[in-house]
């Protein structure tokens, strides 16, 4: 079937940002400031992805409100603190995002990250202006929901059949497979590509060259196959 793919979005960290390291730093200091269960890199590193909200939840279901917000407060003032290393992109990504904007396509990001963290490596990377659109997870339901893909086709004017998601975890491929847009997955990042296998993927790369000469396949003029 051709689809005439003209809206490309992406996941933050783990797909185009190798921010693995200093997110799951992140979180384990926050435990530790606050006494909780110190928990293994894997657990830390499955909720990348999820809103911080449900990251949190998820890691720490008994730690009620109270301990979920004291937590939320710690992981920003480890991730932002001022002078914090800033995360570099994965080796030819920022190179493939600024060949797909000078080919003409549209390009969003959909992210578990806040508002205030995306802005802020926008700022940093000086790569904003790349992007048309973007959605957070304190703005909207976290992923798997597909609101947050949603609120950006609709902002654009892009159907599902001209989108393309691209992440790195099995929620960036559910959230794609529920609002109806195709679905790509890279394993470089966070889950293994076995993992996202199971979520039946157009295609599944191990490496940014790899994503950046699948995507050759597709123009404004002449779109792609899926």
């Amino acid at each position: 079937m051709t689809r005439g793919i003209r809206l490309i979005v992406f996941d933050w960290d783990g797909t185009l940002m190798d921010s693995e390291a200093r997110i799951v730093n992140s979180l384990r200091a926050s435990a530790d400031d606050l006494g909780f269960e110190a928990l293994g890199d894997n657990t830390l590193r499955n909720v990348i992805g999820l809103g911080l909200k449900e990251a949190i939840a998820t890691l720490y279901p008994f730690a009620g409100d109270d301990g979920h917000r004291a937590f939320a407060d710690r992981y920003r003032h480890h991730f932002l603190a001022p002078g914090a290393e800033t995360s570099p992109f994965f080796p030819g990504a920022l190179e493939l995002v600024q060949d797909l904007y000078g080919r003409g396509f549209l390009l969003g990001i959909a992210t578990g990250k806040s508002r205030r963290g995306l802005d802020r490596e926008l700022t940093e990377h000086a790569c904003g202006r790349f992007f048309h659109a973007t959605r957070c997870a304190d703005e909207t339901f976290s992923k798997p929901h597909p609101q947050m893909l949603l609120d950006i086709m609709d902002r654009l004017g892009m159907s599902p059949k001209e989108t393309l998601m691209i992440g790195d975890t099995e929620y960036d491929l559910l959230m794609a497979q529920s609002a109806g847009a195709g679905a790509v997955g890279v394993s470089y990042g966070v889950h293994e590509r076995e993992r996202l296998l199971r979520h039946r993927p157009i295609v599944c790369v191990d490496h940014v060259r790899e994503l950046t000469a699948w995507l050759r396949e597709f123009s404004i003029d002449s779109p792609g196959t899926l």
